[in-house]
């Protein structure tokens, strides 16, 4: 995993260099179609990767990723779908290929027919997300932490942000983690 931008070349050309790993396009080539689900930061890490994948000629969908490809069909993160889908913007990549699985026509990647049933569902079930939250200091957020941990003491991080935010109070998830860090220790 990559903590960083600057990170994730490094980590992918690791990887690259690693015994047993195997050519994006060698795979897709064999197998006539790859369904790639990547990050904006992993996706350029990768990028001449994908843009060999894309020139192998099989039906390859990238889910999320940072830009269009030629040779590639790319479904663009889209935070509007998060309710739909659920979960977190985090793991939005992985629900949406899922999703596009479900559109698509049985044992195919990619046809005109799947990608218009994605299309007019994702129209369709787009919902831009609004919050009426309250923005609050970092002692109101500290003191929140405390009294969660005391009340709820094995709850983790990610739980207490969301009943957080479900009291209407606003904190950046990093920010969070943060203060969570900083009153609780990692």
């Amino acid at each position: 995993m990559v903590s960083s931008t600057a990170q994730a070349p490094h980590w992918w050309d690791h990887l690259q260099r690693m015994d047993g790993s195997r050519d994006l396009s060698q795979i897709a080539a064999t197998a006539g179609r790859a369904l790639v689900v990547l990050s904006e930061t992993y996706a350029q890490a990768m990028h001449r990767d994908l843009l060999a994948l894309g020139a192998t000629g099989a039906d390859v969908v990238l889910i999320g990723g940072a830009r269009e490809l030629d040779g590639v069909v790319r479904v663009p993160a889209n935070a509007a779908l998060r309710q739909v889908l659920g979960g977190t913007l985090t793991s939005l990549n992985v629900r949406t290929a899922a999703s596009w699985l479900e559109h698509c026509t049985p044992g195919r990647l990619i046809t005109r027919a799947g990608q218009a049933r994605w299309a007019v569902w994702a129209a369709q079930a787009a919902q831009r997300e609004r919050y009426a939250r309250t923005p609050v200091s970092d002692e109101a957020v500290i003191s929140f932490i405390k009294e969660m941990k005391n009340r709820h003491p094995h709850s983790s991080r990610t739980r207490l942000l969301r009943l957080l935010r479900d009291k209407g109070m606003a904190c950046e998830q990093k920010r969070f983690a943060d203060l969570y860090a900083a009153t609780i220790g990692r």
